[in-house]
């Protein structure tokens, strides 16, 4: 059997058009900001399902337009789905009404 050693291209290497290092630096951009988003969509979970576990009605229904208007931001940037933002609306806003 032969000993090979596959080995991956490090970026260094890459193709070195003028387009391809745009790309490299437009993409790297674009991933900070989309981490960020993803990241405000989050806390905005935590803090809803936070304010559902200690059953505190009303801070819910005070912060539940400003949860619909984040995840709404955030779904029309393609970060998540518009359904899946409207999903996990509709499945907050179900525990808020049971509370």
């Amino acid at each position: 059997m032969t000993d090979t050693i596959s080995q991956v291209i490090p970026p260094a290497q890459m193709a070195n058009t003028k387009s391809a290092i745009k790309r490299v630096r437009k993409i790297s951009k674009q991933t900070s900001v989309n981490k960020i988003r993803k990241s405000r969509y989050k806390n905005a979970i935590k803090k809803m399902n936070l304010l559902l576990e200690r059953k505190n009605k009303s801070e819910a229904l005070k912060f539940l337009p400003k949860l619909n208007s984040e995840l709404m931001k955030i779904a029309k940037t393609g970060v998540i789905k518009k359904q899946n933002a409207s999903r996990n609306i509709s499945r907050i806003t179900k525990k808020i009404s049971t509370l």
